[in-house]
């Protein structure tokens, strides 16, 4: 069983910035890569950038050079800095164990992220 349960969003103005946190428990291992997702308004759902146990990352071409993402294995949490957001930025967004992303159930609630002037 995998729990997920993301924070950090909110409202903001373009240009400004928000660190998202997902704090993972139950059948989570180090070397597995996480990734963080988002769905917007009329859209499918986007892999935005993953990490991989060894800490090796990737990102959409959208968001490069302007999210970071990042984990501590300590913690258990895995994390999404956004800088210069942008309108298009506006979605859910969720956090995800790459393996499981086809199961349903490992889904959480997610975090909106709004970048609205």
């Amino acid at each position: 069983q995998v729990q997920l349960v993301e924070s950090g969003g909110g409202l903001v103005q373009p240009g400004e910035s928000l660190r998202l946190s997902c704090a993972a428990s139950g059948r989570i291992f180090s070397i597995d890569t996480m990734g963080w997702y988002r769905q917007a308004p009329g859209k499918q759902r986007e892999l935005v950038a993953s990490i991989t146990g060894g800490g090796r990352t990737n990102y959409v071409d959208s968001v490069k050079g302007r999210f970071t993402i990042s984990r501590d294995m300590a913690k258990n949490t895995v994390y999404l800095q956004m800088n210069s957001l942008k309108p298009e930025d506006t979605a859910v967004y969720y956090c995800n164990v790459a393996r499981l992303t086809t199961t349903a159930a490992s889904w959480g609630k997610g975090t909106l992220v709004t970048v609205s002037s």
